[in-house]
């Protein structure tokens, strides 16, 4: 079951993001921090978080949001999945479930950005298997050989 972000949550999000050997340091601040951001109910707060269960316990979540200065551009922060759960397909159906989200929101565009690094090889295979096309690179983004890869997928609004 996938639904939105409550305070009875947060918990175990964070427990879940702690566990992914690949974030860094400052990743997992900033992952806590976007869901603390969308928890805050502050007006004009973009970041939209909608978390996967299963009876009780969380398997991952997703935090969109639309990009400022756009008219149909959605930027998808996090897609995160409990490493005991990514074979299961729970990726896959968060990534359904924002992609549903921007469609029924007028949106055109889902922008997901992530990092050249080796150890994110899983990530960048799991957007070409779901139909995202790499719509830019910049060299030495994160740090020296380390690029910043964004793939999209475009919808039609026909």
């Amino acid at each position: 079951m996938i639904q939105l972000l409550s305070t009875d949550h947060r918990a175990q999000l964070v427990e879940l993001i702690e566990r992914i050997v690949n974030f860094s340091n400052e990743e997992k601040l900033t992952a806590v921090e976007l869901i603390d951001e969308a928890l805050s109910g502050t007006p004009g707060c973009s970041y939209i978080v909608y978390v996967a269960k299963d009876s009780e316990k969380v398997l991952g979540y997703y935090c969109i949001g639309k990009r400022y200065l756009t008219d149909g551009v959605y930027d998808l922060y996090w897609i995160v999945v409990d490493q005991n759960n990514q074979k299961g397909g729970v990726g896959s159906k968060l990534l359904q479930h924002a992609e549903n989200f921007v469609k029924e929101n007028k949106g055109r565009w889902i922008l997901a950005e992530t990092s050249s690094k080796e150890s994110y090889i899983a990530t960048r295979n799991f957007y070409l298997r779901n139909k995202y096309s790499i719509v830019s690179q910049i060299k030495d983004f994160y740090t020296i050989k380390d690029d910043l890869i964004v793939f999209g997928k475009y919808f039609n609004s026909n």
